[in-house]
């Protein structure tokens, strides 16, 4: 069997609103006590912003033997659509026209640049996604099979909540609930006082029932980090994470935060490499590494930063990363099959926006089932695929 074409499709998922009318991503600060004059990135009149959309690059992997893998990359700012679907159909897919696509590593090797600097981490796990999904249908095997075999069958799903007023993030909590969210990571990092007092009162609200973390996102001092830290610490919230408290490069810092506190705290931001995973652990940073397909150049990435965490005894959390939908199949074949895996991933995009899947997912508990079916596993609706393509000029 030889790879015979990739096909690249680009898609925009519009990003959905709360009951009240907010935006399901995108942070709402506490004011401050002192006025600061206007943000130097408030580039839209009040009322006038314009609808989050979200992109994507659909991959197929097309071979002479009939079997088609399909993966996806996502984009942003530093990797815009255009430049990761131009990345893939210029530079990767003549290295891959003519190659066995089970000699899948070697080629998710080929097509990686600069791996260390994870220049290209988009597009490359655009490539892996799909060529874990080809794999495993030629051989009518699970892509977490191809891992070593699942561990779980259904996985938590933690879902993010913007920052906003305690008042707020409590009802946007209330809203995913009574749709069947049973995890929860509020987004913080703007006043260590009110963000403490969002966690208590989620926790005085759900209690037990839910697993509840936060993100910070490196906007906390060291000292505002441990002030929230302390209050949290002082109340009966169970917070399982303290995801990113200060800044990327902050290492120094980060020690000093988990030193000071019993609440795991866990690097997103600052692990944006394998070298700077191996570095944070190393260094006793953290007690968590979040790792996702797209900063990690894909599955065959988390499973080699996961093996790195393994070895300092440290778990590895699977993360938010925008997804059209096989990159949400990616995430439970990972979060079933990887030893060290925290039993909570993170899965903010089922909840956002639409997912471009055949057969919509079901939240059962809280739980996400991990699917069964050779490849990743989950389909994707061609109709919905022409619905959302792009334009790129």
């Amino acid at each position: 069997m030889k790879i015979t074409s990739v096909e690249t499709i680009p898609v925009t998922l519009p990003v959905g609103k709360f009951a009240d009318g907010l935006d399901k991503v995108g942070a709402v600060n506490h004011p401050s006590k002192v006025y600061q004059g206007r943000s130097a990135n408030h580039r839209y009149a009040p009322g006038h912003r314009p609808d989050i959309v979200l992109s994507n690059v659909i991959v197929k992997i097309h071979t002479d033997g009939g079997v088609t893998g399909i993966g996806e990359a996502a984009c942003d700012n530093e990797e815009p659509v255009w430049s990761v679907k131009n990345m893939i159909d210029t530079y990767m897919t003549p290295k891959l026209i003519g190659e066995d696509p089970l000699d899948y590593e070697f080629l998710i090797d080929l097509v990686s640049f600069d791996a260390p600097r994870a220049a290209t981490r988009f597009a490359t796990s655009g490539i892996d996604l799909a060529l874990h999904d080809l794999v495993g249908k030629a051989l009518g095997v699970p892509v977490y099979t191809l891992l070593g075999g699942y561990r779980r069958e259904k996985v938590l799903a933690s879902i993010e909540v913007p920052k906003n007023t305690p008042e707020v993030q409590l009802a946007h909590c209330r809203e995913y609930f009574e749709q069947g969210v049973r995890g929860f990571k509020l987004k913080v990092g703007s006043n260590p006082y009110l963000d403490a007092e969002s966690v208590i009162r989620l926790w005085e609200a759900m209690g037990p029932e839910i697993s509840l973390r936060v993100d910070a996102n490196c906007n906390y001092t060291v000292k505002e980090a441990k002030v929230f830290c302390r209050i949290v610490e002082e109340s009966d919230a169970e917070l399982e994470v303290l995801e990113q408290p200060v800044a990327k490069l902050d290492l120094d810092g980060m020690r000093q935060v988990r030193e000071w506190t019993s609440i795991p705290v866990e690097a997103d931001e600052s692990a944006f490499s394998l070298p700077m995973v191996y570095k944070l652990l190393q260094t006793g940073s953290v007690d968590l590494i979040n790792t996702k397909c797209a900063k990690a150049l894909g599955i065959k990435g988390v499973r080699e930063w996961a093996t790195v965490a393994k070895a300092a005894d440290t778990n590895i959390v699977i993360g938010t990363e925008w997804g059209a939908g096989t990159k949400v199949a990616a995430k439970l074949h990972c979060g079933a099959a990887i030893a060290n895996a925290d039993p909570v991933v993170e899965f903010t995009e089922i909840m956002i926006h639409e997912l471009l899947l055949a057969k919509p997912l079901e939240l059962k508990d809280g739980y996400l089932d991990v699917p069964t079916n050779p490849g990743l596993g989950l389909e994707l609706d061609e109709g919905k695929v022409e619905e959302f393509r792009s334009k790129i000029e």
